[in-house]
């Protein structure tokens, strides 16, 4: 029985201990930089500073599908960020993305260098430069901006909820991990009942829609997120299933999942493209 008079929350709270299980070491109640390293800079237009984590993927996915339909002005320099060290909180990072998360994109084809954070806002930047995976027509452009969005609210529900108290947490807690499974469920759901409607996430065509949710979603019913397949009875979802391995066949996809990649097969890792 869980007991629950073990914790009382203070008046006021202070960060007197590491907290965050695995990520505890970078894990602080503070922004701005801790270190003035600046980051390197490549010979192509765009610059994209980042990791592998399924954020990342969104963007370098998007920026392989712009160069399969032919957008050289596309071509980019990805510099590996290695957010387990704290890469993310020196000046040079911190002046591309004051939030220190990955990925962050600088887009030095501009009159003025422009910088693009969170990886919504980098997909819908591309979208709109390009021309590209985003419809022009009012209704279905609203549809593809409505799952775009439902992605970003959606998305930390299953990473730093369901993620983290059932797979990176330094104990396992029955309620927390009850209450974001649930939610993470709820959400599959959602997906599935869509997709049994629909080819891709927002209709007929792929878009940023499809390249923002499947680093998440496609992978968590692949097998790829949090050891949590079985946990979540994912076969369940066959309509996602379904999605997700159309996804996955598509060769910029493959190209992208590799790009800033550090662990796992040797063959599926590209740290840095240049």
């Amino acid at each position: 029985m869980t007991d629950k008079t073990a914790y009382v929350p203070p008046k006021v709270w202070t960060w007197d201990q590491a907290s965050g299980g695995q990520f505890a070491n970078i894990n602080r109640p503070i922004a701005g930089p801790t270190n003035d390293k600046e980051l390197p800079v490549g010979k192509h237009p765009l610059q994209l500073y980042s990791m592998a984590t399924p954020n990342g993927v969104k963007v370098t996915v998007m920026l392989e599908e712009l160069l399969a339909l032919g957008h050289s002005g596309a071509e980019y320099d990805a510099w590996l960020i290695k957010i387990g060290e704290g890469d993310q909180f020196s000046k040079g990072f911190v002046e591309v993305n004051p939030n220190s998360k990955i990925p962050a994109l600088l887009d030095r084809s501009t009159a003025t260098p422009t910088r693009v954070f969170e990886s919504g806002s980098i997909l819908f930047y591309l979208a709109e430069k390009f021309d590209a995976f985003l419809p022009k027509e009012a209704s279905a452009r609203a549809e593809v901006m409505n799952w775009l969005f439902w992605q970003m609210g959606s998305g930390p529900y299953l990473g730093g909820g369901f993620g983290h108290f059932y797979a990176y947490a330094p104990e396992k807690f029955e309620y927390p991990i009850n209450r974001f499974a649930m939610e993470v469920k709820r959400q599959l759901d959602v997906l599935d009942r869509t997709l049994a409607e629909r080819p891709y996430i927002a209709g007929n065509d792929y878009t940023i829609a499809d390249i923002a949710i499947y680093p998440w979603y496609g992978a968590l019913v692949e097998g790829l997120l949090y050891n949590a397949a079985e946990f979540l009875s994912v076969q369940d979802y066959t309509h996602v299933q379904r999605w997700a391995a159309s996804i996955k066949a598509r060769p910029a996809v493959a190209k992208g999942r590799k790009i800033n990649r550090v662990w796992g097969d040797e063959a599926d890792q590209v740290p840095e493209r240049h």
